[in-house]
């Protein structure tokens, strides 16, 4: 896939639990897991506008785009470039 979720990133950050996380936000944490990992095809808004609400970031401090990134390695490509942070 050619967005490249970095919420693991933004976690140790902020130094907040998966679990806490999914708490607020209302998923259980496997859903979270899922997105972490990239392995979910849609996100509604309202559940990134909690996860941004919670972790007090902007939607692009969570997605990249990586042109051509089209499996899981888009994740290592971002990561040994730098990725978005």
């Amino acid at each position: 896939m050619a967005i490249v979720i970095h919420l693991d990133l933004m976690l140790a950050r902020r130094k907040v639990k998966s679990k806490d996380l999914a708490a607020h936000v209302g998923i259980t944490e496997q859903n979270l897991s899922l997105l972490k990992s990239g392995k979910v095809k849609g996100l509604r808004f309202s559940t990134l506008e909690r996860i941004c609400d919670y972790l007090a970031c902007q939607p692009g401090d969570l997605l990249e785009w990586v042109p051509g990134a089209e499996d899981g390695d888009a994740a290592a490509d971002a990561a040994a470039e730098g990725g978005a942070f």
